[in-house]
C-alpha cells in the first residue's frame, strides 16, 4: 500500500472519531466524568384575567410591570348596578320570609273569635227563620197568609242555613291552620330567594378582579370607562411559580432520567448558581427534534421532551431563557 492510500485512512479514521466525540453533543447531551447535561429553555406559565360579570371598568390598580401578590385587587367595575340587585334580592327574600312564617302560625285569635261569633250569629239568624217557617206553615192552612207568604219563610230558612253552614267551615279552616302543600310551597320560595340572594352577593363580589397568585403584570389591555363583557381579558399576568423547563433527551439515554429524579438547573446568566429541580414529566410519545435546537444533522433524530420543575425559582429565570440541566453523576459514568 503506497504512501497517500495510508494517509487517506487515517484521515477517514480520525473523522470518524471526531463524529462519533461530538455524537452526544449533537443530540442535545454531553457525557462527562461528573454528570451529563441536557439544554432546554424555561417555561413560565401565563394568565389571561378578566372580569365574571359584564359592566362598566371603574378603576385599574397595577400597570404593566407591576409585581402582584395573591388577593391583590387589579381593577374593579362600577359596583351600583349589582348593590341595587343585591338590595332588591334581600327585599324579596324579607317579603318571602313573613309570608312564611305568616302561614306557619295561622290565624290570629281575634280572628278566630270572630268567626266564632259570626258563626253564631249565622246560627241564630237560622233559629229565627226555623219559628217563621213554622208559624207560616201553622197558618197558611186557614188562610191567614197566602202561599207566596209561606214559600218566602221556606227560602229564608234555606238561605240562613245556608249561611250558618258556611260560617261553621270558615271557622273550622282558621282553626285547622294553613295547609302543608302551601307551607311547603312558600319554603320552597324563600330557597330560591336565598339563592338568588347569593348570587347576587356573589356577582357584586366579582365586581373587583383579584390577583390568583403572585406574578408581574404583562399587559394591561383595557382602561378605566371601558365596557367589559365576561369574555373580555383585561390584564396578562406571569407567575412566579411554577417554573418549569422544557427539555428534550434523546433515546439513547431515556433510561438515565425518571420522574422525581433531582436535577440542577444553571442559566448563562449565573452559571456558578444553579436551582434545584425535579423531573416532573417525561412525554411517552416521541417527538422529532424541535426547530429550536435542531440543527442539519438533528433533523432526523427522534427525542422525548421533559418537564423539569424548579424549586424556589429566582428572578433571573424568565419566559424562553436557555438554560442547562446537569444530571447526576451515575457509577461508571
Amino acid at each position: 500500500m503506497n504512501k497517500p492510500a495510508i494517509t487517506l485512512i487515517l484521515m477517514a479514521g480520525a473523522a470518524a472519531g471526531a463524529w462519533w466525540f461530538e455524537l452526544p453533543q449533537r443530540l442535545g447531551w454531553a457525557a462527562t466524568e461528573r454528570t451529563s447535561v441536557l439544554y432546554g429553555n424555561v417555561d413560565i406559565r401565563q394568565v389571561s384575567l378578566g372580569f365574571r360579570v359584564s359592566g362598566r371598568i371603574a378603576g385599574l390598580a397595577v400597570d404593566e410591570g407591576d409585581t402582584v401578590k395573591p388577593g391583590d385587587v387589579l381593577a374593579s367595575l362600577d359596583a351600583a348596578p349589582f348593590e341595587q340587585a343585591e338590595a332588591a334580592a334581600e327585599a324579596e327574600l324579607g317579603s318571602l320570609k313573613a309570608n312564611l312564617a305568616k302561614l306557619k302560625a295561622g290565624a290570629r285569635p281575634t280572628e278566630i273569635a270572630q268567626a266564632r261569633a259570626t258563626h253564631e250569629e249565622r246560627l241564630a239568624d237560622l233559629e229565627n227563620a226555623n219559628l217563621a217557617y213554622d208559624r207560616a206553615r201553622q197558618l197558611r192552612p186557614n188562610g191567614t197568609i197566602s202561599q207566596a207568604n209561606l214559600d218566602e219563610a221556606s227560602a229564608n230558612r234555606a238561605a240562613a242555613a245556608a249561611r250558618a253552614t258556611s260560617a261553621r267551615e270558615a271557622l273550622a279552616l282558621l282553626e285547622e291552620g294553613s295547609r302543608i302543600e302551601d307551607i311547603e310551597a312558600a319554603q320552597a320560595q324563600v330557597l330560591a330567594a336565598e339563592a338568588k340572594l347569593e348570587s347576587a352577593r356573589t356577582s357584586l363580589a366579582d365586581t373587583r378582579l383579584l390577583a390568583p397568585s403572585a406574578g408581574t403584570v404583562l399587559s394591561r389591555v383595557r382602561e378605566a370607562g371601558a365596557i367589559v363583557a365576561p369574555s373580555d381579558m383585561v390584564y396578562v399576568i406571569s407567575l412566579n411559580e411554577p417554573v418549569w423547563v422544557r427539555a428534550y433527551v434523546a433515546e439513547p439515554e431515556l433510561g438515565r432520567v425518571h420522574p422525581g429524579m433531582a436535577v440542577e438547573v444553571t442559566s448563562d446568566t449565573a452559571p456558578g448558581r444553579p436551582y434545584k429541580g425535579t423531573v416532573g414529566f417525561i412525554s411517552p410519545v416521541a417527538e422529532f427534534t424541535p426547530k429550536s435546537v435542531e440543527t442539519p444533522e438533528l433533523r432526523t433524530d427522534l427525542v422525548y421532551r421533559l418537564r423539569i420543575v424548579v424549586g424556589k425559582p429566582g428572578p433571573d429565570l424568565r419566559q424562553g431563557m436557555p438554560v442547562t440541566v446537569h444530571l447526576p453523576k451515575q457509577e461508571g459514568g
